[in-house]
């Protein structure tokens, strides 16, 4: 990386670093271009203002929540509905705690709120439980998630448990106390989270259901959210 693609990933991690650290309404175009090594002009070749900066850093230094879940829609019906969740919960969980500390900033400045929200039009927040509740609906219409189900419900209570796991990581840093966090590991959290939402919304299999992640235990039934084998039955033996 040379020339204006290094200068202007410089100005990426320097107002990622700032906006965690000091907040976004103290963060200003000079504090940025002076944390990454560059001219205010520089940094005006490559970004019009700081809101176009702030929008970067969420869509390039943040985990990719949205590329996440925007092909999900495509995969219903392929691997397990439990695998396609937990990855989901992986990328969310980090996506709001880096997002925090820069959207607190943010709510905090009505002006600054209403400039950002009218640059992302259609492309706001809302659309990662859209397009979570557009890929639940398609496993219904496979019959591998439970028509009585309310996919957009189903879809904000997964993304919201994201959301309060992510702000009590932040709010209790290392202090936390033992109750606060459970379960206390992020790959435990995934699961058992998918596991909470998928008690609801699979359909009822006969023999009950198997484990979110899409493993079965010593004598139960695969995933009811696997796709189907050639013959009909799970892929699992």
């Amino acid at each position: 990386m040379t020339g204006g693609a290094l200068t202007r990933a410089r100005v990426l991690d320097a107002a990622a670093r700032l906006i965690a650290t000091v907040g976004l309404t103290r963060t200003t175009t000079k504090e940025i271009a002076r944390a990454a090594g560059c001219s205010e002009a520089a940094l005006y070749k490559h970004f019009r203002d700081k809101e176009e900066i702030f929008v970067r850093v969420l869509r390039e230094r943040a985990p990719r929540l949205a590329d996440a879940v925007a092909d999900l829609p495509g995969r219903a019906g392929l691997g397990s509905v439990g695998e396609h969740l937990e990855e989901v919960v992986r990328v969310a969980v980090p996506f709001y705690r880096q997002s925090f500390p820069m959207a607190g900033s943010l709510f905090a400045s009505p002006e600054l709120l209403a400039a950002h929200r009218g640059k992302l039009g259609d492309a706001g927040p809302h659309n990662v439980s859209a397009r979570l509740a557009d890929y639940l609906r398609a496993e219904q219409r496979l019959g591998r998630v439970s028509s009585a189900v309310d996919p957009d419900a189903a879809a904000m209570l997964l993304i919201g448990a994201c959301f309060h796991r992510a702000f009590l990581e932040l709010f209790y840093a290392a202090e936390a106390p033992a109750e606060a966090l459970r379960p206390a590991g992020a790959e435990e959290f995934a699961r058992a989270t998918v596991r909470a939402l998928l008690d609801g919304v699979l359909p009822p299999g006969p023999s009950g259901l198997a484990d979110a992640s899409g493993s079965s235990g010593p004598s139960g039934p695969s995933d009811p959210g696997e796709a189907p084998g050639p013959s009909g039955a799970s892929d699992a033996p």
